[in-house]
């Protein structure tokens, strides 16, 4: 029995389980697709082709992820996405798609065949505009999002 738990041990090592807890210490930039397995390679030929697909939506250009607001002034957040069909983006907050209304605007520009630039913006901003904002464009063949944290400030003059 106690083979078996040196084993486990040693095998969870390996596979980077680690007990810590709390927040990460510096920035990863993995390019780790969610669902992959782990071996990088589907079962069948379709799959792989449908899930690597050069078409897939892919965003080129997106905010700072950790952006400090005045209250009372405008928050802005940009998202360029690419993709063949053309991708659509849906803006979140804290995970709810957001939809326009007299404080929150989405514009949107095609640019050539294939790329569509989005801006959020949220004018006047207030305390309860702090969160976790996302991006997701998405197109038949794939779905890429990036987030941006928001929390506000106070000037004083």
């Amino acid at each position: 029995q106690r083979e078996l738990i040196v084993f486990i041990v040693l095998l969870l090592l390996g596979l980077g389980v680690h007990g810590r807890r709390g927040r990460a210490r510096g920035r990863t930039k993995s390019r780790v697709q969610i669902g992959l397995p782990v071996t990088g390679k589907y079962r069948d030929p379709e799959s792989d082709q449908y899930y690597n697909n050069s078409n897939g939506a892919k965003i080129l250009q997106a905010s700072h992820f950790d952006y400090e607001y005045m209250l009372g002034h405008k928050i802005a957040f940009v998202c360029v996405a690419k993709g063949n069909p053309r991708p659509q983006i849906t803006w979140f907050k804290d995970g709810i798609e957001l939809y326009a209304h007299s404080y929150l605007h989405v514009h949107e520009w095609k640019i050539g065949d294939d790329r569509l630039k989005s801006k959020l913006e949220i004018d006047p901003a207030t305390q309860m505009d702090a969160g976790l904002y996302e991006c997701s464009a998405d197109n038949m063949y794939s779905v890429d999002r990036r987030s941006f944290k928001t929390d506000f400030s106070i000037a004083f003059d």
